[in-house]
């Protein structure tokens, strides 16, 4: 589908034209016409499982700023988003931040890391975020505030943003060509995992010491831990069987609860994937990225390097394992999970549902549209065969103006129990205030997926809103970001 055939939702001037939008394309979206306020909003009423105690019903996912220093601590950029992240009166702070477990796991040299050095940033975070919160929501009660855990494996990039240093799993015939690796090029070893390992607990150890509530431990996006579930050809005992290829997870949780048994854990969880697309080199011109296309796999068949795809045809989910998946956490007494989906490397339109593609990606081959109702649907069906488990929602932020009549209505139906929110927030984090309070949603500051946002990155720039936020709009970076768009 090319771009000029999807409708902006930008120009659709009232809830009702867009509940009417969602039945043109038979999208199973739910949307209410009106927004409940204060105490009767779902978005404000407290959600709980055992010690577990959140005050409202929505949450700030994980995002990498690119903002840190050469050797991971917060900078003023940091501190400013996360006193955002306060100022949006979330109660559940998923993490904030990916921060890497060590210098080798960063995705980027400006990416947070836990070290010795790191700890009294790290702490600040926390602090001017509550702060900024007890302004906005009038105290702390019910705020639970996580930092996530990562390793970039495939893609870490620790010390420049143009050099990659790959730490794979295993083979992965498209994804190993991506990146030039030779067929020789080392996967990591039993050993190194373990060591990857024994970082993660002590990262969890530190965190808990700073104060914070939980940790995440990543297994989504393409990077280590969600590699790890898709380790199908790997031999020995961290890949093959499913056993196996979740012992990471099951060695991590162990560690932590060992070094620091009070500490909450969640996990963050690709919950399905495809194979990895690619601009349609016909329709790509003059610098103008196409529509994306699977790359082509019918020689990979059964495809055996996904989790929560079908290996008789890698374009189409398969919820078996990660339902097996969740079983296993639901065993370990993990009951914080939050549901993405693939991965921005390979496949964004369904990790991140935009009309305007970042520098590394295609112009979306479905209405984004449909990559929200594909992860709400699926998000609905595991809610509904886990209840017991406390479920975060991803992908709400394409809705737009709409996202809190569509929010308010996922959570009085039941189809998750917060509302995670990731990008909508660079720009505008007191949307579900405002709309809970009843005020105008501000138009002008709503997310219109530019994707400046993830483009900045890819080109060693801070991660920020350009379009719509002026501290980034009138930013030096900003000028810089405006030459590599013209180069496009």
């Amino acid at each position: 589908m090319s771009e000029t055939k999807i409708l902006r939702i930008g120009g659709v001037k009232n809830v009702a034209q867009f509940a009417e939008h969602l039945r043109t394309l038979q999208l199973r979206i739910p949307c209410d016409s009106g927004i409940l306020l204060g105490a009767e909003s779902p978005l404000f009423s407290m959600v709980s499982r055992g010690s577990i105690k959140i005050g409202n019903r929505f949450a700030i996912n994980p995002m990498e700023g690119w903002d840190g220093t050469a050797d991971g601590a917060p900078t003023e950029n940091t501190l400013r988003r996360w006193r955002r992240f306060g100022a949006s009166g979330a109660k559940l702070i998923w993490g904030g931040e990916a921060v890497a477990v060590s210098h080798a796991g960063r995705a980027n040299p400006n990416q947070l890391v836990f070290a010795e050095h790191t700890r009294a940033g790290l702490a600040q975070l926390r602090a001017e975020l509550v702060a900024e919160h007890k302004l906005a929501a009038g105290s702390d009660a019910g705020l639970l505030v996580g930092l996530q855990l990562t390793h970039s494996g495939r893609y870490c990039k620790p010390n420049s943003h143009t050099r990659a240093e790959p730490k794979i799993l295993h083979r992965h015939p498209i994804l190993d060509r991506r990146l030039g690796l030779s067929a020789d090029f080392p996967v990591l070893t039993d050993g190194e995992i373990e060591g990857i390992i024994e970082d993660f607990c002590r990262a969890g150890r530190m965190a808990a010491e700073l104060g914070f509530d939980f940790v995440d431990v990543k297994h989504c996006h393409g990077y280590l831990g969600h590699e790890f579930l898709g380790a199908h050809t790997r031999e020995g005992k961290y890949g093959g069987s499913f056993e196996n290829r979740t012992r990471f997870l099951r060695e991590v949780v162990q560690g932590i609860r060992a070094v620091a048994p009070g500490l909450k854990i969640g996990v963050r969880v690709s919950a399905f994937d495809t194979v990895p697309f690619r601009p349609d080199p016909a329709l790509s011109a003059n610098g103008k990225l196409g529509p994306g296309i699977p790359e082509p796999f019918a020689e990979l068949i059964p495809y055996r390097w996904g989790f929560g795809v079908d290996a008789s045809d890698p374009t189409q989910l398969d919820l078996a394992e990660p339902i097996q998946f969740l079983s296993l956490l639901e065993s370990l007494n993990i009951v914080l999970v939050n549901l993405t989906a693939g991965s921005p490397y390979y496949n964004p339109h369904i990790q991140r549902p935009a009309l305007y593609p970042p520098s590394d990606g295609y112009a979306p081959p479905e209405d984004p549209l449909v990559g929200v109702a594909r992860q709400m649907d699926a998000a609905r069906e595991l809610k509904r065969r886990f209840p017991n488990l406390l479920f975060v929602g991803t992908a709400y932020s394409y809705l737009q103006d709409f996202l809190p009549h569509v929010a308010q209505a996922a959570l009085r139906d039941g189809w998750v129990d917060s509302v995670g929110l990731g990008r909508m927030v660079l720009t505008y984090p007191e949307i579900f205030l405002d709309a809970a309070q009843g005020r105008a949603v501000q138009h002008k500051r709503i997310c219109r997926t530019f994707s400046d946002c993830t483009t900045a990155p890819r080109n060693g720039l801070p991660s920020g809103c350009y379009p719509l936020d002026g501290h980034y709009k009138t930013s030096p970076a900003a000028v810089q970001l405006a030459a590599v768009k013209a180069k496009r």
